[in-house]
């Protein structure tokens, strides 16, 4: 037989091994990445709300900061940095725990969790003793700045875990 009259055609390749459909494994790979996605995601929104009454009580001490420093008298701010501090305090303790604080026992609780003690030990304290002082000796005798920062510390600053 002659070689030429024979029908012989060259090679063929097979096609490329396509990337799509995905094999099982990959999809079971994309279903365990999204359920993680999706598990990381839930838990960084219940922290957003968790810390709600944190993020809004920094807002208000802004405003408080603002009025006082446009003229608003130490009283005043004394008994609204106080109630700032009941309310934001009151959204991660016990009631019971802090709600009937007063005096000394009050400024130890707030210090948990804080290492320099800024209520016990530092400008905090004045909180207490600001309401009764005379308006031209404010100045003089209280740190207002470092109350403000104190307060700021302690709505900034997570309760400790035995306080929850």
């Amino acid at each position: 037989m002659d070689p030429e009259q024979i029908p012989l055609r060259d090679l063929h390749l097979p096609e490329a091994v396509g990337w799509w459909p995905l094999a099982p494994g990959w999809w079971v790979l994309i279903a365990l990445a999204a359920a993680g996605l999706i598990f990381l995601a839930y838990k960084q929104y219940l922290k957003w709300r968790w810390n709600a009454a944190r993020r809004i009580a920094l807002g208000e001490l802004g405003r408080i900061r603002r009025e006082y420093e446009d003229g608003a008298d130490a009283q005043k701010l004394s008994k609204e940095l106080s109630e700032l501090l009941r309310r934001s305090m009151l959204a991660y303790a016990p009631r019971g725990e802090m709600a009937g604080l007063t005096g000394e026992s009050w400024l130890a609780w707030l210090d948990q969790g804080l290492e320099d003690k800024p209520f016990t030990e530092g400008p905090g304290k004045t909180i207490e003793a600001l309401p009764y002082m005379r308006p031209e000796n404010v100045g003089n005798d209280a740190d207002v700045a470092g109350l403000l920062a104190a307060v700021k510390t302690r709505l900034k600053t997570p309760l400790a875990e035995g306080t929850v």
